[in-house]
């Protein structure tokens, strides 16, 4: 599974407001320094999310972004979902229907099963707020390393 750069952003800004969840929105133009790309961009890959009901917005001077439920009740396949539409490594693994005339007699199909259901498990149980520890375990060995 290659995942695009919608998804790859999508997701860090995710994690960027999940850090922030509790301290208010975050702008589009912060958002979108953190993440390295356009306002405008960003606002798509925002407007994706939103229609999920992943992220709620609030207009104005003190407005922006923010997630609509805390960041351990949001996990990374559901942001995903959202921004990719499918999470599928094949068409033949597909949950909402098989496009493949030969699944049935495919010998490598069990294997793309498995795989498949191994990368919805870890997608499925990974949290926003996962993502958020991990980044800032990260961050500090980045920091140790360079103190060194």
């Amino acid at each position: 599974m290659k995942l695009s750069t919608k998804a790859r952003y999508g997701l860090k800004a995710m994690v960027d407001l999940s850090m922030n969840f509790g301290g208010g929105h975050m702008s589009t133009a912060n958002l979108a320094q953190q993440q390295g790309i356009s306002e405008s961009y960003l606002e798509q890959l925002i407007a994706s999310l939103k229609k999920a009901g992943l992220v709620t917005s609030v207009r104005g001077a003190q407005g922006g972004y923010s997630l609509s439920r805390p960041p351990d009740e949001i996990n990374v396949g559901e942001v995903l979902r959202a921004l990719e539409g499918s999470t599928d490594v094949m068409n033949c693994v597909s949950s909402t229907s098989v496009i493949c005339s030969n699944a049935c007699s495919c010998s490598a199909r069990p294997l793309w099963l498995k795989l498949q259901q191994r990368i919805d498990e870890v997608l499925d149980t990974t949290t926003l707020a996962d993502m958020a520890v991990d980044y800032k375990t990260q961050l500090n060995r980045f920091d140790k390393a360079e103190e060194e």
